[in-house]
């Protein structure tokens, strides 16, 4: 075992158990209490989120409900929607503090850079969303309907909504993940350029998944960035083993010393 490397920290099964509930419960307590101050901006939260939708209607129009319950359900659905982005670095904390007993200690240090990098992408994938990916889609399918009389109801709507926001949300986190697997061992630049073809077949199944809408344009809105990311997690994971070379080659140089 090379000099100052220390084995990472030992735990049964039932313990890592144990530590998972913990940091799920933690979670969800913050998410909760977030969510009771966001409750009191929902409205104003309301409009921002339906603000890709509403600039396409009909002067006049708004969306509706079927149902009496409707508006109280979306405003709670809308201020969890709002919790999960403000605690989002608290929730990528834990997911850190999770995943820690199995590194090594000089990897632990790495717990700031995680938590900054995962909400940095997951904010910029989810602004990404709402300010390209969804309004584009909106204004497709008005486009497709302009002869008809639109009555979207807010249900479908953040139904939509949450799962384009959240999905690209998620996927923008490609880079962080790239980097931290690399650190440990389990990609590299190399193994991610000869699966290359298969990451591109994965990035449009991922994009058609997301997508509300069935065109190649608005898939390719979301497909061309995230091959983008790839290509960022590409360089990443290259810049990270050049490093571990140096360090290996720095060891070896120690040792023979």
């Amino acid at each position: 075992m090379t000099k100052g490397k220390k084995s990472p920290d030992g735990m049964t099964f039932l313990e890592h158990l144990e530590d998972l509930r913990k940091r799920i419960f933690w979670s969800f307590a913050v998410l909760i209490g977030a969510v009771i101050p966001a409750w009191f901006f929902s409205k104003d939260l309301y409009n921002i989120l339906a603000q890709p939708v509403t600039q396409f209607l009909p002067e006049g129009k708004k969306l509706a409900f079927t149902s009496l319950t409707a508006p109280f359900m979306l405003y709670i659905k809308v201020s969890f929607l709002a919790a999960i982005f403000f605690t989002s670095p608290f929730i990528f904390f834990q997911l850190w503090m999770f995943i820690a007993p199995g590194l090594y200690q000089r990897e632990k240090k790495y717990v700031i850079p995680f938590v900054l990098f995962t909400s940095f992408f997951f904010m910029g994938g989810a602004l990404f969303a709402y300010l390209v990916v969804f309004p584009f889609a909106c204004n497709f399918f008005l486009g497709m309907g302009a002869e008809f009389d639109p009555v979207i109801t807010v249900d479908q709507y953040f139904g939509l909504a949450l799962r384009v926001i959240l999905g690209i949300a998620l996927v923008f986190e490609m880079p962080t993940l790239a980097f931290f697997l690399s650190k440990m061992g389990l990609i590299t630049a190399k193994m991610m350029i000869k699966h290359f073809k298969y990451a591109v077949l994965a990035v449009f199944i991922i994009a058609a998944i997301i997508t509300p809408t069935p065109d190649m344009v608005t898939q390719s809105i979301i497909a061309v960035p995230m091959l983008g990311l790839y290509g960022i997690s590409i360089l990443i994971a290259l810049l990270v083993g050049k490093d571990k070379e140096k360090r290996r080659a720095k060891n070896e140089d120690n040792t023979a010393g």
